[in-house]
């Protein structure tokens, strides 16, 4: 490094000669020699800084002449002429590590050059360092795109390695793309346009002029699973079936995939009653495929049917009509006689009268009516068997066979129009007319529409069996009594259909002419009387209406047993109010005779009960005066036996009968009051028995002597003052 001790040290002298003047140290005249002493030391250390220089191991000497420039790199000492340049420079030179490098560039001619580490770096005179940088690190998964500025080439450096760029280098990194075995990338040349897959597993580098999308997952493929692939550069379309892993060609296209679809379609693996049916879009081609078996459709194929089809299983008693759309052949097939049978569509096949259906069981009760399309004619099968039509034959009914109770009839229409009469009862069937019978083809029931409701208002009762027995019908009708009240009646029928040719010629509404006509009579005979003389005779006015005219009832086949007004009310509110009071008044009455008579019926019966009872306590006082005399003498007698005892016990001691009856009393008084005294009932005594009962008690000395009943000394004192042995006698 340069030593610049010439100023300093002529300062210094400068300084020291001002002390020593200062304090009169020396003369003026030593003092200028000393300072022109000074300035020639100062000068010469001057010269002597410009011609020497001292440079360290990283120190630069750039030295800028009056011509050019030139450097001087350490470390070292540098002799130059004082007088030979201009200005001088000492700069650092540039420490560059192993993994970093400098673009330097001369400014003379502007060319650039890298220098790389590991190095001291010395630049010349006219250089200068452009940048100074890291070099770029790759792994063994990185590369870089380096493009030459001047020529514009590109180049791909893969790592793992240590990049040092070029004077013009310009570098871009990324990262290699790690492909597993199940992914792919579409790579295309942006020179030539040209795009190819990359398969997985791998670790794809593009090439300087590749361009890559993102990374997609190959279709994976199961053993029943199969997708419908387009080339779209050549327009070919093929199937690819599983197991497989399949990796998209750029112009490859799955046919009907979508963001939410793969397009992975399941082939159909069919069981051995399964089928298939595959149409070829392109030709018209149909292809039947029956199980076991795993079926891939052709590019061009989809299905017929839109659904996996099963075979039609057909039992002993069904059967299945089938049609040949290519030919327009129809066949039958028919469950097999020992089992069932498992039937098959052809290509051009389809099945009529919606599905298989059950063959008719053609018995005693059952038989079938068929039309043969080929000519039209209509036949019955009444044969006992189990019926299958033929590839012409329709089922248009199965008919049961038709029985007829005792008291039903039917009409039948024939071919010829004529009518037949069928009759349940046998006493109406003609010699062999049957009872039972099937309704014949091109023959047809007749039904007659009937009247119906009270008011018969309605034809709308459908009767295709006539019930011969009697019956009733009920009706209701208004008419007006000759008092001008309107009433609204009410009334049963019961009739009988006794000649069905007969009804059936006259009329075809038999319950209506019936009510009509009774109707028009009531309205007649109703007409005659007033409402009093209706209420009293209504019965009798109806027995006239049907018993006057049984001409008409005989025309008509039917016979009227009886015709009864059940109800009749007024039409009018008023008046229905006024007879519904007259009515009401004389149940009423009624009510009241029949509440009498019951209140007098109770009335005696309890009459009779209460005879009855007193009877029976008669009897019962009888009884208990028996019982009461017989309680009473048996009483008695132990009394006596008592008191027969006492008396003759005390005979020897008592000899006195008096004594001994004035003893056995004071002894019932002793009794009486022992039993008193166990209660707490209140006695009174007469003035008599008080001083007998206080003379008794203050004797008394509340023991017993060996007995039930408490005798006691005092009591006796008067009557056994001579007589000692009486109380043991007592005892």
């Amino acid at each position: 490094m340069a030593v610049q001790l010439g100023p300093a040290v002529g300062v210094a002298v400068v300084a020291v000669v001002g002390a020593l003047f200062s304090f009169k140290v020396i003369s003026i005249g030593v003092l200028i020699g000393l300072i022109a002493l000074a300035c020639t030391f100062c000068f010469l250390a001057a010269l002597g800084q410009r011609a020497v220089h001292f440079l360290g191991k990283d120190e630069q000497l750039l030295v800028e002449g009056f011509t050019g420039s030139v450097v001087h790199n350490g470390p070292g000492m540098t002799f130059l002429n004082p007088f030979g340049y201009r200005s001088t420079e000492i700069r650092k030179a540039v420490t560059l590590s192993a993994t970093s490098y400098a673009k330097v560039r001369d400014t003379v001619d502007s060319t650039e050059r890298i220098e790389k580490g590991p190095q001291l770096l010395f630049l010349g005179a006219y250089e200068s360092i452009v940048e100074q940088r890291e070099a770029i690190s790759l792994s063994s998964t990185d590369y870089l795109t380096v493009e030459n500025r001047l020529t514009g080439e590109k180049s791909i450096l893969k790592g793992p390695c240590l990049w040092f760029p070029g004077p013009h280098d310009a570098g871009k990194k990324g990262n290699a793309v790690s492909l597993s075995r199940t992914e792919y990338l579409i790579v295309e040349d942006q020179l030539t346009g040209e795009r190819r897959t990359v398969r997985g597993p791998a670790t794809w580098v593009p090439g300087p002029y590749d361009s890559g999308a993102s990374k997609q997952t190959a279709v994976s493929l199961q053993e029943d699973e199969y997708i419908r692939l387009k080339d779209a550069a050549t327009g070919q379309r093929w199937v690819q079936k599983g197991k497989a892993l399949v990796f998209l060609e750029p112009t490859w296209k799955i046919e009907g995939s979508s963001p939410r679809d793969s397009g992975v379609r399941k082939a159909w693996s069919l069981k051995a009653y399964e089928y298939v049916r595959l149409v070829d879009s392109v030709t018209g081609k149909i292809t039947v495929h029956r199980g076991e078996k795993t079926v891939f459709p052709g590019p061009d194929e989809e299905l017929l049917d839109g659904e996996v089809l099963s075979a039609i299983d057909l039992k002993v008693h069904e059967y299945v009509k089938i049609l040949d759309q290519a030919t327009g052949d129809l066949r039958v097939e028919q469950g097999g006689k020992n089992g069932s049978q498992q039937v098959f569509l052809g290509p051009n096949e389809k099945v009529l009268d919606g599905g298989k259906r059950k063959a008719v069981e053609v018995d005693d009760d059952h038989a079938v009516l068929i039309r043969d399309r080929a000519t039209g004619q209509l036949r019955l099968v009444t044969e006992k068997q189990l019926f299958v039509p033929g590839p012409n034959e329709t089922i248009e009914e199965v008919r049961q066979l038709i029985r007829l109770a005792d008291h039903e009839a039917m009409i039948v229409k024939r071919p010829d129009g004529e009518f037949q009469y069928y009759y349940g009862s046998e006493q109406k069937r003609t010699a062999g007319q049957p009872r039972s019978f099937f309704l014949q083809p091109y023959s047809e029931i007749v039904k007659l529409l009937w009247s119906k409701g009270r008011r018969r208002e309605s034809r709308s009762l459908v009767i295709d069996r006539f019930d011969c027995r009697p019956q009733f019908m009920s009706f209701e009708f208004n008419c007006r009594t000759a008092d001008n009240v309107e009433l609204v009646l009410e009334g049963t029928f019961f009739w009988e259909v006794v000649d069905l040719p007969a009804m059936v010629k006259s009329t075809g509404d038999t319950s209506g002419d019936l009510c009509n006509h009774a109707r028009s009579q009531f309205i007649r005979h109703v007409a005659r009387v007033t409402l009093k003389q209706f209420m009293d005779s209504s019965h009798e006015i109806a027995k006239q209406v049907w018993e006057e005219d049984t001409e008409f009832y005989d025309s008509r086949g039917v016979k009227i047993h009886s015709l009864e007004v059940t109800r009749y009310a007024c039409a009018d509110q008023s008046t229905s109010e006024i007879l519904e009071q007259i009515i009401q008044e004389t149940t009423n009455r009624m009510n009241r005779l029949s509440q009498a008579e019951s209140e007098n019926e109770v009335n005696l019966f309890r009459t009779q009960g209460q005879i009855e009872q007193e009877k029976m306590n008669g009897d019962l006082l009888k009884i208990q005066h028996e019982h009461s005399k017989d309680q009473a003498e048996v009483l008695g007698r132990s009394e006596a036996a008592r008191i027969a005892a006492f008396m003759e016990g005390l005979t020897e001691q008592v000899p006195k009968a008096e004594d001994r009856q004035a003893m056995w009393q004071m002894l019932r008084k002793t009794e009486a009051l022992s039993e008193v005294s166990k209660g707490k009932a209140t006695l009174f005594f007469t003035p008599s028995d008080v001083d007998l009962s206080i003379d008794a008690k203050a004797a008394m000395s509340g023991g017993c002597h060996g007995g039930d009943i408490p005798y006691h000394d005092g009591a006796l004192r008067w009557a056994l003052q001579d007589r000692g042995s009486a109380r043991a006698a007592v005892l």
